[in-house]
């Protein structure tokens, strides 16, 4: 379970400082949600949001299936539409 901001930003600063260090913003990313069987919007926005911003296409999320993070991951993309 995926939940609250505050989880989002200090899950999304563990994985800068430790995974995500050596990555170039060229290189793909994937986002597995496999296991995942709730996501928050608040939780993805912090999370999910900086990633897509940084890594644009080469974001990708793979096992969205679960109905909650597909819709989470939906309405993020419809509320940062541009």
């Amino acid at each position: 379970m995926l939940s609250s901001r505050p989880a989002g930003r200090e899950a999304l600063l563990a994985v800068r400082s430790s995974i995500l260090r050596d990555v170039k913003k060229t290189e793909a990313l994937e986002l597995d949600f496999e296991g995942v069987d709730a996501l928050t919007p608040s939780w993805a926005d912090e999370f999910v949001t900086p990633l897509r911003e940084e890594w644009g296409d080469m974001l990708h999320c793979v096992n969205t299936q679960s109905p909650s993070v597909k819709a989470t991951l939906e309405f993020l993309k419809q509320i940062h539409a541009t």
